[in-house]
C-alpha cells in the first residue's frame, strides 16, 4: 500500500490535506490511486426563514397568474409541510430554518412557542438557527420552545440541533444548564453522500441586544470572528464543505462571506428578502437574485439565498462541488407557496371562485411556474394546527386583569361620543381635551412594550372598543385591538415627529376623504393642539417625558429620537406622510411583537389599569376646528 496525496486546496493547510490522505490510505487499501482528492457531490437546500408564528394561511391574497389578477390562498406551516414531505426523493437533501420563528401571531401569544415547535416538528429541519426574535421574551421563554421543539410528545423525535456560534449564554442560565448540556452548539455535522457537511448558525448581535430581552449575561459575540472560528474548528475535523445558516439579514450576508474564508453557502434570515424575479406574478422584489452568487475571503464562490416570510414561500437551491472541494456551481429557486383555489373578479368587479375547469387548467399551466408552487396542506399537520386553533378561541375567555374605572373611546377630543354610548363613565368624555383614555392607555403599553422607545404613537381609529370598568379578558383586547399589526421603532429627528402629529391631525382636518382615525394618541409625548389654525401651526409646546426620571421638556427639533408605533401608521397609513418614506428606506426596526399581545402583557403586569395621570395626557391643551377650548 502507498498514499496518494490529494491536491492541497489553499482552504486546507498541508498537515491536513497529509492526514486526509492517510485516513484515505488507511480505510482503501487495495483501492485506486487515481481516486478524486475529494469526492464531487451535490446538495440541495431547501429552507425558511421568519415564519414568525404565522401558522395560518394568507387567506384573499392577490398575485397576478397568467397575466390576470387572481385572489389565491398564500402560504400556511402545513402547505409547507406538505411541500417539504414532497422533496423526501430529493438526493442529498438538508432543510433549514434560518431564525425568528416565533412571536407575531396569536399562536404566540397563547402558546409562547408550542404550536411553532410542533409544526416545525411535522418537517424535520436538519438546523435551526435563533434569530433576535427568539429572545423577545428572555432565554427562559426561547428555553421553553426548544423544550417543546426537542418533547417525543411534540413530535421532538427529530432531534433539530439549534446552532448559534456567537451566543454564549452563562453557565446556570436557562440556555446552558448547570450540569446539562448547553442547548445550543455552534455547528454541527450532517453526512451527505458520505460526505461530511458542516452547518454554522449565527445570529445577528446587535438587534438582538437592543430589541429584544435576551439575559444581561448572556454574550452575543462578534458575528464573523465567531463564524471564523467555527469554521476553522470544521476544517480541523476535515470538513471540507460548510453551509452558514445566518440570520443577519441579506445585506449583511453578503458582507461576511467577504470576510470568511472557507465557506461555501448561506442560507439566510431576519431580512425578509424575497430573492428572485417575482413581477409577472405581481411582487414587487428587485434585492437580488436567487441564488446571489459572491466570492468568500479566498476568492471562492458562495451562494446565498433567502426566503421572504411568514412561510408564504420556500427556497431550494443546488450546488454543485468539483473534486477539488469547492464550489463549481449554484442554482435553484425561491417559489411562492400557494393552494389551488382561486378567485377572480367578473363584469361587476365581484370577486368569484374559477368554475371547476378553468381551475384545473389554471393549476396545470402553474405546474411550470417557476414563481409559485401549488401545494394541498398536509392533512396532519392542519389537524394538529387546528387543534390549537380551537384553543385559541377558549383562550381568549382568560381573565388579564382589571379596569377600575371606564376607558372612554375618542377618535377626536370634542367629536362625537357615539362610540362610548352604554358604557357608564363615558357620558361625557367628547367634552374633554384629553380625547381617548383607551388610545392613551395602549399608547403606554407599546411604550412599555419597546425596550428602546422614547415615546410611542398610536392612531385613534387603531383602537376599536372603550373599555367598561371591571374585569378585563383576552377577548377584551383582541376585540379593542383586532388587527394583526405589529410594534416597528423608527429613529426621528424631532422635527420629524412634529411634522408626524400633524399630519396625523391633517388628514381629518384637510383631507378631501377626511379619516378621523388618523389622529394621533401617544405616550411619553404630550402637545397642546389648536385645530382651528392650518397645517403646520397646529402644535405647540410639545414635550417629551424622560424615561428615567419622568420629568417633561420640549422636544429638541434637531436630536434623534425612538418612536414605537404600529407598523400600518409607520408605513404611512392613516395620511403619516411624513412616516412612509422614512419606513421605506428602512429607517425602523421591526419588534414583531404583536400589538395586541403588547396590550395584554401590560395589563398583566399592572394587574389593574386606569385613566393616566392629567399631565401624561398626550393632549393638554385642546381647541376645537369651530375655536372652542375643551377643559
Amino acid at each position: 500500500m502507498h498514499l496518494h496525496i490529494p491536491f492541497v486546496s489553499p482552504r486546507r493547510p498541508l498537515a491536513l490535506a497529509l492526514m486526509g490522505a492517510l485516513s484515505l490510505g488507511l480505510a482503501a487499501c487495495g483501492g485506486s490511486d487515481d481516486a478524486p482528492s475529494f469526492k464531487a457531490i451535490e446538495l440541495n437546500i431547501a429552507h425558511i426563514n421568519d415564519h414568525h408564528s404565522q401558522l395560518d394561511a394568507f387567506a384573499a391574497t392577490e398575485l397576478t397568474l397568467d397575466g390576470v389578477a387572481t385572489q389565491v390562498e398564500l402560504g400556511g406551516f402545513a402547505r409547507q409541510t406538505a411541500l417539504f414531505k414532497s422533496l423526501a426523493g430529493t438526493p442529498n437533501l438538508l432543510k433549514l430554518h434560518a431564525g425568528d420563528a416565533i412571536t407575531g401571531s396569536l399562536y404566540y401569544t397563547f402558546f409562547k412557542g408550542k404550536a411553532d415547535a410542533q409544526m416545525m416538528n411535522s418537517i424535520c429541519f436538519d438546523a435551526f438557527i435563533p434569530g433576535n426574535h427568539e429572545f423577545d421574551d428572555g432565554d427562559g421563554v426561547f428555553k421553553g420552545f426548544l423544550d417543546a421543539l426537542a418533547d417525543p410528545a411534540n413530535g421532538g423525535s427529530c432531534k433539530t440541533p439549534t446552532l448559534s456560534a456567537n451566543i454564549v449564554p452563562q453557565t446556570g442560565t436557562p440556555l446552558a444548564p448547570a450540569g446539562a448540556a448547553a442547548y445550543l452548539q455552534p455547528y454541527t455535522i450532517k453526512k451527505i453522500d458520505g460526505v461530511d457537511v458542516g452547518i454554522v448558525g449565527l445570529t445577528i448581535a446587535g438587534k438582538t441586544t437592543t430589541s429584544s430581552r435576551p439575559l444581561a449575561t448572556t454574550q452575543f459575540l462578534d458575528e464573523a470572528a465567531s463564524a471564523q472560528k467555527a469554521i476553522d474548528e470544521l476544517k480541523a475535523k476535515g470538513v471540507r464543505h460548510i453551509v452558514l445558516v445566518s440570520h443577519l439579514g441579506y445585506d449583511n450576508d453578503k458582507q461576511i462571506a467577504a470576510k470568511l474564508t472557507d465557506v461555501d453557502v448561506v442560507i439566510g434570515g431576519d431580512s425578509h428578502t424575497l430573492l428572485g424575479d417575482f413581477k409577472a406574478v405581481g411582487v414587487a422584489s428587485a434585492t437580488g437574485t436567487y441564488p446571489t452568487v459572491v466570492t468568500n475571503k479566498s476568492g471562492e464562490t458562495v451562494c446565498i439565498g433567502q426566503a421572504w416570510e411568514y412561510a408564504k414561500a420556500y427556497g431550494l437551491m443546488n450546488v454543485k462541488f468539483n473534486d477539488k472541494g469547492s464550489v463549481a456551481s449554484c442554482g435553484g429557486k425561491t417559489q411562492l407557496v400557494i393552494g389551488d383555489s382561486f378567485k377572480r373578479k367578473d363584469g361587476a368587479g365581484t370577486w368569484q371562485p374559477l368554475a371547476d375547469a378553468d381551475r384545473a387548467a389554471l393549476v396545470s399551466k402553474l405546474a411550470s411556474s417557476a414563481n409559485v408552487k401549488v401545494v394541498a396542506p398536509d392533512a396532519t399537520a392542519t389537524q394538529t394546527l387546528s387543534v390549537y386553533t380551537s384553543q385559541v378561541t377558549a383562550q381568549k375567555a382568560i381573565t388579564i386583569g382589571t379596569a377600575s374605572e371606564a376607558l372612554c373611546l375618542m377618535r377626536v377630543p370634542g367629536g362625537s361620543n357615539s362610540r362610548n354610548t352604554g358604557v357608564a363613565g363615558c357620558e361625557t368624555a367628547n367634552t374633554l381635551a384629553r380625547g381617548s383614555d383607551v388610545a392613551q392607555v395602549v399608547s403606554e403599553a407599546f411604550l412599555r412594550a419597546s425596550k428602546r422607545a422614547d415615546f410611542a404613537l398610536q392612531n385613534a381609529g387603531g383602537v376599536r372598543t372603550p373599555i367598561a370598568a371591571g374585569t378585563l379578558s383576552m377577548n377584551t383586547a383582541f376585540t379593542l385591538l383586532p388587527f394583526t399589526n405589529v410594534l416597528v421603532e423608527m429613529d426621528l429627528k424631532g422635527s420629524e415627529v412634529i411634522a408626524a402629529l400633524e399630519d396625523g391631525v391633517a388628514a381629518h382636518l384637510d383631507a378631501a376623504v377626511p379619516s378621523d382615525g388618523a389622529h394621533p394618541y401617544a405616550a411619553g409625548l404630550r402637545w397642546d393642539l389648536d385645530m382651528s389654525k392650518t397645517k403646520g401651526q397646529r402644535f405647540s409646546n410639545v414635550q417629551v417625558r424622560s424615561k428615567t426620571t419622568g420629568a417633561w421638556t420640549a422636544i429638541d427639533p434637531a436630536q434623534t429620537y425612538v418612536l414605537v408605533t404600529n407598523d400600518f401608521v409607520a408605513a404611512g397609513g392613516d395620511g403619516y406622510a411624513t412616516l412612509k418614506p422614512i419606513y421605506a428606506a428602512g429607517r425602523y426596526v421591526n419588534t414583531y411583537l404583536l400589538y395586541t399581545q403588547s396590550f395584554v402583557d401590560y395589563v398583566i403586569a399592572r394587574g389593574t389599569i386606569a385613566r393616566p395621570q392629567a399631565g401624561d395626557y398626550s393632549h393638554q391643551k385642546v381647541i376645537t376646528k369651530a375655536g372652542v377650548a375643551l377643559p
